[in-house]
């Protein structure tokens, strides 16, 4: 089975200026932008069998996840508008 990356830069390719610029100006988008790439690369480790957890645990990390995405993604529509 492959396990999908979901990277910002995978996800909102679109926005890839804006990723960059706020990552460099915005130390509430850079938090954010770490811990939903850590979050990630856990999901990832615990689907690839890399890390043992229970399937409460992976489903919690996969929720944090999307709350983070979704918070990083209002920040960056919010990016773009300005543009």
């Amino acid at each position: 089975m492959t396990i999908e990356k979901h990277d910002l830069h995978r996800e909102f390719p679109e926005f890839e200026t804006e990723i960059h610029q706020l990552k460099m100006k915005d130390a509430h988008f850079a938090r954010l932008f770490k811990e939903y790439h850590q979050c990630d690369h856990e999901v990832r480790r615990i689907e690839q069998g890399a890390e043992n957890t229970s399937d409460e645990y992976l489903e919690q990390q996969k929720k944090q996840r999307l709350l983070l995405k979704d918070q990083l993604f209002s920040l960056l529509k919010q990016a773009q508008a300005v543009v």
